[in-house]
């Protein structure tokens, strides 16, 4: 059993930052990497952001690349999303993800372990 605990969603203006947080706990071993998925009203699912565990590559979609920053820590199935120079376009819940595949990191399909997610929400 995989229980993933998400926090640091909430509000801001347009341009301001946010940063959340996930720690994973159980059956954590076979976690190959962390990521987080964001799902706007109406919208699908879409990969925002990716880390390795074994190499500690990170991986970004072209929407949030240069604005946001995964980071983590392996040992405690731990991962952070900084997001800066938040935009109106941003606001979504955010799904942190874990995963015990090598597949593409960025199908959804590829990822096991779902967080509940936190809003994040941008004024303008």
């Amino acid at each position: 059993q995989v229980q993933q605990v998400e926090s640091g969603g909430g509000l801001v203006q347009a341009g301001g930052c946010l940063r959340l947080s996930c720690a994973a706990s159980g059956r954590t071993f076979n976690f190959l990497g962390m990521g987080w998925f964001r799902q706007a009203p109406g919208k699908e699912r879409e990969f925002v952001a990716a880390i390795r565990w074994a190499s500690y590559n990170t991986y970004y979609s072209d929407s949030v690349k240069g604005r946001f920053t995964i980071s983590g820590d392996r040992g405690k199935s731990t991962v952070y999303l900084q997001m800066n120079s938040l935009k109106p376009e941003d606001p979504a819940v955010y799904y942190c993800a874990a995963s015990e595949s090598r597949g593409p990191y960025f199908n959804d399909y590829n990822w096991g372990y779902w967080g509940q997610g936190p809003q994040v929400t941008v004024s303008s």
